[in-house]
């Protein structure tokens, strides 16, 4: 696996080998890197974690995605803390599914997307974010609603919790072996509530090339 730009946040790099090792783990207790399916699906439409696997696995690395998101869209470094806080959550609420190669690319962007919503008063709108991970605008917006769904649209996250999760990411960085520590910035509130930008925000940052995770 690829790992993350050492010029990035070490939130990109902690974020990765936590996504990394919980994939590795899941995919020894899955059948063929496919999560189990518990949860009916009405009306043919995938639900829960299912409603983000893909058809095959991307061949781009977590690391190297997590990257390719901070690079294009300028998130700061708490959205990847956030993102992951919403992982976690979400992997409680939908215990009948796994997060599996097939699906964590998808979890996380959007997961990044919506924690950039909650924290970053300048940010993109779905459809650069879309183009950014290499999924359709429309599909985005089908993730993003099942995310806050599954969320029970609880997106706020208090300083204590993400203090909380800061740690259990550190130890996740000295078990790889990495020597240092991420790079934390105490959000003063994160209790805000989601906006969503009409139109993508005026930034200094190239438009990213077209990438599809297929």
């Amino acid at each position: 696996m690829g790992e993350a730009d050492p010029k990035a946040p070490l939130a990109l790099e902690a974020m990765a080998w936590a996504l990394q090792h919980l994939v590795a783990r899941n995919e020894k207790l899955s059948v063929d890197g496919e999560e189990p399916k518990l949860r009916p699906e009405p009306e043919g439409k995938p639900r829960g974690l299912a409603a983000f696997r893909g058809a095959r696995a991307p061949t781009i690395s977590i690391a190297t995605y997590l990257e390719r998101i901070y690079r294009y869209t300028s998130c700061s470094p708490s959205c990847f803390v956030v993102g992951f806080i919403y992982v976690d959550r979400m992997v409680h609420k939908d215990p009948g599914s796994l997060v599996v190669s097939l699906n964590v690319h998808r979890v996380v962007l959007t997961s990044v997307m919506v924690a950039s919503k909650v924290l970053d008063d300048v940010h993109y709108n779905n459809s650069f974010f879309a183009r950014v991970g290499g999924v359709s605008n429309a599909e985005l917006n089908r993730m993003e609603l099942e995310l806050l769904s599954l969320l029970d649209f609880g997106v706020m996250v208090s300083s204590r919790v993400f203090e909380s999760y800061c740690f259990h990411l550190e130890k996740e960085m000295a078990w790889s072996g990495a020597s240092q520590k991420i790079e934390r910035t105490i959000i003063d509130s994160l209790n805000v509530e989601i906006e969503t930008p009409e139109n993508d925000k005026t930034k200094n940052f190239p438009s990213p090339p077209r990438k599809s995770l297929g």
